[in-house]
């Protein structure tokens, strides 16, 4: 089996694994009024996802998991965890407390998703194809997370109760596993086991050029899950939404369709003119999106549509560049080590403005809130940037330009 086939098997896996991320989101609006959540509240039961997934990264690359396990089997175990304690919120939760508790649980079995995938699917290629192939495969972890959006949507007025959502992405989480597990195979250019060296962890951080790419991963991630985790309570809230079915069908189009198309020409146009360039250009695009977004939210909803689009596709076409970027530019053997870092850097971030904008909403209104998120892709432009300037940015311009013409 060609390494396409494989990429797009493993893509299918992980969208259908990463519908528990946002599972408990999309039914928010019902959460909220079976449980008289407040604002802090229902800020925390999306936060706490992030939070499990930060505490399950940092433990998997402090101890060098991604490297030391066969990925494919750590993806798989991982998501039937996850699916199981998403089966758990569904049917044996009614209150906040227990709710959070296994939220974390969901998170942290999700960093043993996310991250070694983007480690198989480098293995299956090399460098001149790897921003391409770990596009499609974040662009599908995008569509997945947002899977659950479309289901509550397509229910329409009838309403999925939270219950049935949960369960409905539990099980597609199940069946990514089974498919990763039997359908999916290791890359001719994936790195043998290593054995356990936590220095490699240091080695990592203080490697200026990975630095300066982490950096820039951290002020996109600053602005991406705050968007995904919020950006349907405002359309729901917008001046011309004609209904929440509208408003959850939109941000299913946004977050997934537009991400995996913004992914997947990200990677295509990074391979060919380079990952610095993409990252900018991207970051500079969403977050002028940042900045406009109080005007987008009085406009008609056919203007409304159109920026959730461009916003959508701009905030995850540079996502995947940064992994490529580290792919690129750390020691093969503990390649899954330095992703997983990345995203557990990035992944901790993301609580502050997802706790941070409903409760400015609270203050300002939702018109307002999305403002605060145009500071995190500036800085990324800034990193990026500077990464040109380094020595080591010919690594990451070996792959593309006029060499791969040749």
């Amino acid at each position: 089996m060609g390494a396409a086939r494989h990429i797009a098997l493993l893509s299918i896996a992980e969208l259908l694994a990463m519908s528990l991320w946002f599972s408990a989101t999309a039914v928010l609006p019902s959460l909220e009024q079976q449980w008289e959540l407040t604002a802090s509240g229902a800020a925390w039961l999306t936060a706490s996802v992030q939070l499990g997934f930060v505490a399950g990264a940092l433990g998997a690359a402090f101890f060098n998991l991604p490297d030391l396990l066969p990925p494919r089997r750590l993806i798989a175990v991982s998501a039937a965890l996850g699916a199981l304690a998403n089966l758990a919120l569904a049917w044996w939760v009614s209150s906040l407390g227990p709710a959070l508790a296994l939220r974390f649980a969901t998170g942290a079995c999700l960093a043993g998703v996310y991250p070694p995938g983007m480690k198989v699917a480098a293995g299956h290629v090399t460098g001149a194809r790897r921003g391409l192939a770990i596009g499609a495969l974040v662009g599908a972890l995008s569509l997945g997370s947002a899977t659950p959006h479309l289901i509550a949507g397509l229910a329409g007025p009838a309403d999925l109760s939270p219950p049935e959502v949960l369960t409905v992405s539990s099980v597609l989480a199940i069946i990514g596993a089974l498919l990763v597990l039997v359908a999916v195979r290791d890359g001719p250019h994936g790195a043998a086991p290593v054995p356990f060296d936590p220095a490699q962890l240091g080695r990592v951080l203080r490697d200026p050029a990975v630095r300066l790419a982490n950096l820039g991963y951290c002020g996109h991630m600053w602005e991406l899950y705050a968007l995904w985790s919020w950006l349907a309570v405002f359309l729901t809230a917008a001046a011309h939404t004609p209904d929440l079915t509208a408003a959850r069908l939109l941000t299913f189009a946004a977050i997934g369709g537009a991400g995996l198309v913004g992914a997947t020409f990200g990677g295509l146009l990074a391979d060919r003119v380079g990952r610095v360039t993409v990252t900018i250009a991207a970051m500079a695009i969403s977050g002028t999106c940042c900045l406009v977004s109080p005007w987008a939210y009085d406009a008609p909803w056919a203007l409304l549509v159109a920026f959730g689009l461009v916003w959508g596709a701009s905030a995850l076409a540079d996502s995947a560049q940064f992994s490529a970027a580290v792919t690129e530019l750390v020691e093969p053997s503990y390649l899954g080590t330095a992703l997983t870092l990345q995203t557990c850097l990035g992944f901790a971030l993301t609580m502050l403005p997802i706790w941070l904008l409903p409760l400015l909403a609270a203050q300002t209104g939702w018109q307002l809130a999305f403002v605060a998120l145009a500071p995190g892709p500036l800085l990324g432009c800034v990193a990026m940037a500077r990464l040109r300037r380094r020595p080591e940015a010919a690594r990451l311009r070996a792959h593309t330009g006029s060499r791969q013409r040749r």
